[in-house]
């Protein structure tokens, strides 16, 4: 009978284990899918909206010190970081990778 206990309890333990794992990758796959779908577009953050990445005595999200600021960061639908407006862009628009800005 204790045998029995033990294996059963084995058994209980092992799938709970792999129902936890399935519940995890599920769980996983939107961010994933979202990440695919997205871009980091400089430039186009507000002050303090940053995704992350704000240059020099900042950390990381929420820590850009202007609007706009050319090493700042937000996350936008694939395809549309360059048809985003940018006030400090030399383009006008947000950008791929990192900028200077210039004067508005």
């Amino acid at each position: 009978m204790n045998a029995l206990s033990t294996s059963t309890r084995f058994a209980t333990a092992a799938g709970l284990a792999l129902a936890m794992s399935a519940a995890l990758t599920i769980a996983a796959t939107p961010i994933a899918a979202q990440a695919a779908d997205t871009d980091k577009c400089f430039g186009v953050a507000l002050k303090g909206k940053n995704d992350c990445k704000a240059g020099a005595g900042t950390t990381c999200a929420g820590t850009s010190k202007v609007d706009h600021q050319g090493n700042a960061w937000s996350m936008v639908p694939k395809g549309t970081c360059e048809k985003t407006m940018s006030k400090t862009s030399p383009t006008g628009f947000g950008q791929m990778k990192e900028f200077k800005e210039v004067k508005a």
